[in-house]
């Protein structure tokens, strides 16, 4: 799991120069947020999608580019910080020397099969720990106290704190 805390400078001058896509990406079970760092290689461009759930952040590190949206290009350049909500189409461009940039935004929901998502409430004092539901290999908590498998990736869940077998 990486460091939710690194330099990115570090970690732009140990990547591979070759290397595309998410060279960062922000780890831990527990956590609501999500962050990448991403690099595009020169003169690419992604396809054109709508993200329908998420709003997105996003901050360029390095190079140049284009964020496409809502039939207009807006120029991206070190510094630039833009907001793209959620339901827009957009897609990004890189300029000749590639484009480097940071994107957060709020964790993507687990997917549920069957059910709506169920609440876990305390009374009287804390929530119960959910550590013993929570996936080892992706992060998602089950939501089922019972549960014995991830619905996300299909791993074991712990057992040995849980008393399940």
């Amino acid at each position: 799991m990486p460091a939710a805390h690194v330099l990115l400078t570090e970690l732009l001058e140990a990547a591979d120069p070759a290397a595309t896509g998410a060279l960062w990406r922000l780890g831990g079970a527990a956590r609501q947020l999500d962050a990448n760092v991403i690099r595009v290689r020169p003169g690419a461009r992604g396809d054109a999608y709508v993200e329908n759930d998420l709003d997105v952040l996003l901050v360029v590190a390095e190079g140049h580019g284009t964020l496409h949206r809502a039939g207009t290009d807006e120029e991206l350049a070190p510094g630039t910080l833009v907001f793209v909500p959620r339901g827009e189409r957009r897609a990004v461009s890189a300029g000749e020397a590639g484009l480097v940039y940071i994107t957060a935004h709020r964790r993507r929901p687990g997917m549920t099969i069957g059910r709506a998502a169920t609440a876990v409430t305390a009374e009287g004092g804390e929530a119960p720990c959910l550590l013993p539901r929570v996936c080892a290999e992706c992060g998602r908590a089950a939501e089922e106290a019972a549960a014995r498998f991830c619905s996300r990736c299909g791993e074991r869940l712990p057992a040995e704190t849980s008393g399940r077998s």
